[in-house]
């Protein structure tokens, strides 16, 4: 029997003599408010529904047309092996024809793409557990390189200004109003709405500066994990904001932004800091945590905003509604968190190459749901070289050391006194250096604590001659020379000792409760 709601043309789509290709039945139809997905087995078909909600204008076959072939050419930037072509549907009489019909009319398009399983899909895995640091770590750079490559210049730059950043945050808080006592309560529509107030306000040559640097760019504009999929051994970053350019024309930090809200909602501050670590490190683009709480903030409430208007549609029962309401209200919380004052914290590492340091420090930033910041990659990012290329003499020399310190620290007292937790993963093996990380923590009024990673020479050899796949550049040579300077009285109430030859649970158990 027909769906009576469903349009003819959908329902044609869903026989299998629609097609020319072999298909699965049956036919599986997908909605959003926005679209009709078909899937066939082998391939999805998209059709774009006649709606017009002023961000979003498909109301005419001119605008459809157009936004396909947008869909099309934007998604091939980052999902190239799922987006084909897109097809025009003819009608012939009171059939509808798939493809240039001679003597038909064309009345619709669709975007056709390869149809992938739905477990590939990041948001089905983390639901499995299944979404490891490594497979982070490949998204951080897969989406690292998706922000390298994506189109910016003045007209795209100009998206980053004051006004046009607020716009759509403000609009949020004018929706939301209705919702206040139900699923979010005043204080935090009060405190949230506050925050960006202020922030728009002081904040402006912070904006500026990210437009500056070219960090406003063509991005995908709703990339969170159910918009991702791991298929044949490739992230695919798809269905991209096609239809609305202040949407997509956003800073790099708004589209993590996305995946930062799904981890964190989830209570997976773990695997938020280790993705959220590994893209900067790539990127260099440490700064750019400055603004990331508002981009955190304004999708989470965006997801509030956009579950609260299920609460006023007649045709849903109150048992959706209120599973709606529930929902809603985690993500009011999480926008309403992320913006509140954090206490932040530098921790420093210290000892020779081979001591254990970074092991120690990825799990560290693992419990603590802090950043990991390692010099390595600071002083590959100041000298311009390539995180995974070795380096020649000069990026060693006494010179760009003391350069590659100051950066590291300055980095440190930064994002600390922005309420986050750092690690500083570098030798620190001169008193001197260890002074500069301490007088930031003060600087910025946070706790600095040292973590001295040791172990017995021949270890160390043996630890370094093991290394595969690192960006470290140090060597058993390297090594030999190296030399500790001692820690001065007035560095010991500073310092926590680690034997990375024992059992580090326990010893980093004082570390993380302290």
């Amino acid at each position: 029997m027909a769906d009576v709601s469903l349009p003819p043309l959908i329902e044609q789509m869903l026989q299998p003599e629609f097609y020319a290709h072999q298909v699965e039945t049956p036919i599986r139809l997908m909605q959003t408010h926005v679209s009709y997905v078909l899937l066939t087995g082998d391939f999805a078909y998209k059709v774009k529904k006649s709606v017009d909600f002023g961000f979003l204008n498909y109301s005419t076959l001119a605008k459809r047309q157009h936004f396909c072939a947008e869909e099309l050419r934007l998604n091939q930037r980052a999902a190239s092996p799922l987006y084909l072509e897109v097809v025009p549907i003819a009608q012939q009489g009171d059939r509808y024809i798939l493809g240039d019909a001679e003597g038909g009319e064309v009345v619709e398009y669709a975007v056709k793409m390869r149809q992938f399983p739905q477990a590939t899909l990041l948001s089905h895995l983390f639901e499995q557990g299944g979404l490891s640091q490594e497979l982070l770590r490949k998204l951080a750079e897969a989406i690292a390189d998706f922000h390298l490559k994506a189109e910016t210049n003045d007209y795209i730059r100009e998206f980053g200004t004051v006004e046009n950043v607020r716009q759509s945050i403000d609009e949020n808080y004018e929706q939301t109003v209705g919702f206040i006592g139900g699923p979010q309560t005043q204080q935090q529509f009060d405190d949230t709405k506050a925050y960006t107030d202020k922030f728009f306000a002081t904040q402006a040559a912070l904006l500026q500066q990210r437009m500056d640097q070219n960090k406003i760019r063509a991005c995908h504009g709703d990339l969170h994990l159910n918009n991702i999929c791991y298929w044949q051994d490739e992230l695919l970053l798809f269905d991209c904001i096609e239809f609305n350019e202040p949407f997509r024309f956003v800073d790099v930090m708004f589209d993590i932004a996305y995946i930062i809200m799904d981890l964190t909602v989830a209570g997976r501050q773990d695997l938020a800091a280790s993705f959220l670590s590994h893209y900067v490190e790539c990127t260099g683009d440490w700064e750019g945590l400055q603004v990331l709480p508002l981009y955190v903030s304004r999708q989470s409430y965006v997801r509030a905003k956009v579950t609260s208007f299920l609460l006023g549609d007649p045709s849903i029962d109150e048992a959706t509604k209120q599973a709606a309401s529930d929902k809603a209200a985690k993500y009011y919380t999480l926008a309403w968190s992320y913006v509140q004052p954090q206490a932040g914290q530098l921790l420093v590492m210290s000892g020779l190459s081979g001591a254990g340091k970074s092991t120690v420090a990825k799990e560290l930033s693992r419990q603590l749901g802090g950043i990991y910041l390692r010099s390595d990659a600071v002083r590959k990012h100041l000298a311009g070289v390539p995180l995974q290329e070795r380096g020649d003499d000069s990026l060693y020399t006494p010179a760009m050391s003391q350069q590659t310190y100051a950066r590291l620290t300055e980095l440190g007292g930064l994002l600390a006194s922005l309420g986050n937790t750092v690690i500083l993963d570098a030798k620190f093996d001169r008193v001197a250096t260890r002074q500069l990380a301490i007088a930031q923590a003060h600087a910025h009024n946070v706790p600095v604590t040292v973590v001295h990673c040791d172990a017995p020479l021949a270890v160390l050899e043996q630890r370094v001659r093991d290394r595969q796949g690192d960006i470290a550049d140090a060597t058993v040579a390297v090594l030999a020379n190296q030399q500790f300077e001692p820690f001065t009285a007035a560095e010991q109430p500073y310092v926590k000792r680690v034997d990375t030859t024992q059992p580090l649970p326990a010893q980093l158990a004082t570390i993380v409760e302290a």
